[in-house]
């Protein structure tokens, strides 16, 4: 399935990344979950472009960027890291949402023009996470459904009917997921699992020493808000709960979520 760009296509390290920019300010870059994409950000934009330049990049091996390597995080931040020395941009605020969050504590790590963070939707291991059982070996197999039928006319008349839709098209979030490499359903639920067991994001966090803020939903059915609240403030984040909301907070209220990145980059 075919993806129009709605940014730049950098060429950063030989590598064609999809960029874009809204605003002009202090830099604020924005990075999507699993399955996700630039799109995934187009409502909470408005309320940060107007004093910050708000950069949302598509993630390897999704939306418009597109391949099927370098899906890890340490390999995602290495290309973040380059867009930001082709932006030539300096005390970046960073916020990562569900394995975005990954990503930009590893960028925190491999580049200097990263001056502060923010992690939302995202505990700091699967300890305590509830996702469905088998979903490792559910989850590529609904992946591959996904992609069979997402661009099939039905399916976009069925999409208008849903009773919630976050964003302004109502089958975003199937095409995300359509395009999306399907080597990273390994990368997010076996090997993150492994990697966060050794290294937990609050133990990243304290490593970092950057001023970092925790955005999250009271009703995320992935990961116990109590739990995660006291992890992250345990070593000095500062948290934050939006009320009514689950795991994607800046989907459901935008406004409030912007409010706190507003609050957090002055």
């Amino acid at each position: 399935m075919r993806r129009s760009p709605i940014g730049d296509i950098l060429d950063v390290n030989g590598v064609a990344v999809h960029v874009r920019q809204d605003g002009a300010g202090p830099p604020v870059l924005l990075l999507h979950g699993y399955c996700g994409s630039v799109h995934w950000f187009d409502r909470l934009t408005p309320g940060l472009s107007a004093a910050h330049r708000v950069i949302r990049v598509d993630l390897l091996g999704h939306g418009c960027t597109g391949g099927s390597s370098g899906l890890d995080p340490v390999s995602q931040a290495r290309m973040l890291a380059g867009v930001l020395d082709t932006l030539d941009v300096e005390g970046v605020l960073v916020a990562g949402h569900s394995f975005g969050a990954d990503v930009a504590l590893a960028l925190a790590g491999l580049s200097p023009r990263v001056g502060s963070l923010v992690l939302i939707g995202q505990a700091p291991d699967y300890s305590y996470a509830s996702f469905p059982p088998g979903s490792p070996v559910l989850l590529p197999m609904v992946s591959s459904l996904v992609r069979l039928i997402a661009h099939r006319r039905w399916v976009r008349f069925a999409a208008r009917f849903r009773r919630v839709s976050w964003f302004d098209d109502p089958l975003q979030d199937l095409v995300d997921h359509a395009v999306t490499a399907p080597a990273m359903a390994r990368v997010v639920l076996v090997d993150r699992a492994r990697r966060l067991a050794f290294s937990p994001l609050d133990a990243q966090v304290a490593a970092l020493g950057l001023p970092c803020l925790v955005i999250l939903g009271r009703r995320d059915r992935f990961y116990d808000c109590d739990k995660t609240f006291a992890r992250y403030s345990a070593v000095g984040a500062r948290v934050e709960v939006v009320e009514g909301a689950g795991h994607s907070p800046f989907l459901e209220r935008p406004g409030e979520v912007a409010r706190l990145l507003r609050e957090f980059r002055a």
